[in-house]
């Protein structure tokens, strides 16, 4: 269980304000260990309303504690970030997992994504990877 002292802590650090929506999301992050939709949030948070846990996830954005996680659904998920981020720039060199039986998004943190080349003129400014697959819980 993640004591109250270290989730403010990781607010503190991110010049965020504490409020307990806030503390509430990043403990529900770090406990899921997975990737989380805005929806998983209202489900899990009936006490908050979705534009508050809009604006969180926002702020957990731009302040480098989350990142957006691409799917072919439409619906964003995000993902922790650890000490690779900044509010100034994501820095996500790791591939994503997406079960085709539960759904679940997690990062693979120990694996990173393939170097990419680009045409001449061309700027990469993210590479995103998602692998398709059964994960260990499904398998």
């Amino acid at each position: 269980m993640i004591n109250t002292d270290q989730l403010i802590d990781i607010l503190k650090s991110h010049d965020l304000r504490i409020t307990n929506c806030r503390l509430d999301v990043i403990r529900f992050f770090l406990e899921e260990k997975s990737a989380l939709s805005q929806g998983d949030l209202e489900h899990q948070f009936k006490q908050y309303d979705r534009v508050t846990l809009y604006r969180t996830l926002n702020s957990f954005l731009d302040s480098g504690i989350l990142h957006k996680i691409p799917n072919a659904t439409g619906v964003a998920t995000f993902g922790l970030c650890f000490e690779t981020c900044s509010p100034d720039h994501h820095d996500h060199n790791h591939i994503h997992f997406k079960c085709n039986n539960c759904g679940q998004i997690e990062c693979i943190d120990d694996k990173t994504v393939p170097q990419v080349s680009v045409p001449s003129g061309y700027q990469v400014e993210g590479v995103n990877l998602i692998v398709d697959g059964v994960c260990a819980t499904c398998a």
